[in-house]
């Protein structure tokens, strides 16, 4: 298994899910500001990012410069994690195997020097050991919207994809212990005996040891609506809902080293897909002298939802797992003015892991300082209150980010960055608002 065939992987995974689904991502889906303000938007969500984040928010106070239209077209973003450097480690398991099998292929035990098998088979062993369990993941989102604040109703259309995909090794003890018998095996007839029992007979290696794919999606099309509510003492109450069609698909793939193949990546046999309507709720209210303070909540993903993946290859020890998209509630408070705004946000229900991840449970503070609206600067921490050591993949704890926004001539520009101990990100977006 090469590391370029675990990249062509990757990407065949995501151009499958892209094209034959709406979009997708069992992540919500994270504008470059909410990126950018460590995933915070409850409670600060623009008209543009507001049926994504909390449709209550769409019929919120907005500044003057944002408060008649918002389009976000489009939103894009990426994180990673790759701790271990998996993809280089499976390329140079794959050479070590090359090079052990060109070695072992025709060796004579009356006349060749075992030694060069001897130290490929250390080599390889070595080099599995490290392999096991070592994991890594890809998040990609991409997302458009349009927001249209009212006076009596606001309403709002969008959709949002995000590809969750990990990657991991699994080393059989078998493979281990057949290799350090012809790393430590004495005469060269016991080498060539020992080789002999992990060939085929065209020469090459029969190794069980295997390379996973996990990927799960979730794709929604929705619109939202939104109202306000004035009250007599001067604050104001929102309400907002979204109906939305949603669908889910899982890849699983799994093969052996030496059993890998190109032409089977987007074989529909590892592929599972699901779809229904589902809602989102969300309530938000402003008080203060000025309502300068907000608070905001939401229930995403209003009806349950499960999808099992495709075990191909039960043989191999492939188990179905259950992609989960369970109701989740989130709620956050900010304080804001004309020139900031300073938010806090806490996840209210945990997100189960469907692949080689951790599951996440999010409590994140973030800031936005704006300079007479033309640029802004923004920057947010997250934690994840469901990390611990004993997840099945890369943990995810403390995230830090940051990012920039611009207005020229009305057209908005927004980027942001992302970087932890084990994760790095970006997200830009093109969009306008009056």
């Amino acid at each position: 298994m090469t590391g370029h065939r675990l990249t062509k992987l990757s990407v065949a995974i995501g151009l499958s899910i892209a094209t034959s689904a709406a979009l997708a991502s069992p992540q919500s889906f994270m504008s470059a500001r909410s990126f950018a303000m460590g995933g915070t938007g409850v409670a600060v969500a623009t008209p543009s990012t507001a049926p994504m984040s909390n449709p209550a928010m769409l019929a919120a106070d907005h500044h003057s410069w944002n408060d008649d239209f918002g389009l976000m077209l489009p939103s894009v973003n990426a994180r990673a994690a790759d701790e271990e450097e998996t993809i280089d480690q499976v390329d140079d398991i794959q050479d070590v195997i090359t090079d052990l099998e060109s070695v072992a292929s025709g060796f004579d035990p009356n006349n060749d020097d075992p030694q060069s098998i001897r130290d490929g088979a250390s080599d390889l062993s070595n080099r599995l050991t490290e392999f096991d369990r070592d994991t890594m993941r890809v998040n990609a989102g991409l997302g458009l919207s349009l927001g249209v604040p009212g006076q009596s109703l606001s309403v709002g259309v969008f959709t949002n994809a995000n590809l969750t995909a990990t990657v991991r090794g699994d080393v059989s003890d078998q493979d281990i212990n057949a290799l350090d018998t012809i790393a430590t095996a004495g005469t060269p007839q016991d080498v060539k005996t020992a080789i002999d029992q992990i060939t085929n007979p065209d020469d090459s290696l029969n190794l069980s040891s295997q390379g996973q794919i996990l990927a799960s999606a979730v794709g929604e099309v929705g619109i939202s609506f939104a109202r306000a509510f004035e009250l007599q003492d001067g604050s104001s109450f929102q309400l907002g809902l979204s109906p939305k069609y949603v669908e889910l698909r899982t890849f699983q793939y799994t093969e052996s080293v030496s059993g890998f193949e190109d032409d089977e990546f987007d074989s529909d046999q590892y592929q599972t897909d699901k779809s229904g309507f589902n809602l989102d709720v969300g309530a938000a209210y402003s008080f203060g002298e000025a309502n300068q303070w907000n608070t905001g909540i939401v229930v995403k993903n209003l009806i349950p939802m499960e999808l099992d993946s495709a075990a191909s290859r039960p043989l191999l020890g492939e188990e179905v797992r259950t992609l989960k998209l369970d109701p989740m509630v989130t709620a956050g408070i900010a304080h804001k003015s004309d020139y900031h705004v300073v938010t806090a946000e806490i996840d209210l229900t945990k997100k189960e892991a469907f692949g080689f991840e951790d599951d996440t449970q999010w409590a994140a503070l973030g800031a936005e300082f704006d300079a007479f609206r033309y640029a802004q600067l923004r920057i947010g921490v997250r934690h994840n209150l469901a990390s611990n050591d004993d997840n099945d993949g890369i943990e995810e704890k403390t995230q830090f980010t940051a990012g920039l926004g611009l207005n020229i001539v009305g057209v908005r520009l927004d980027i942001g960055a992302l970087y932890s101990d084990a994760d790095a990100g970006a997200a830009l977006e093109l969009g306008t608002a009056f």
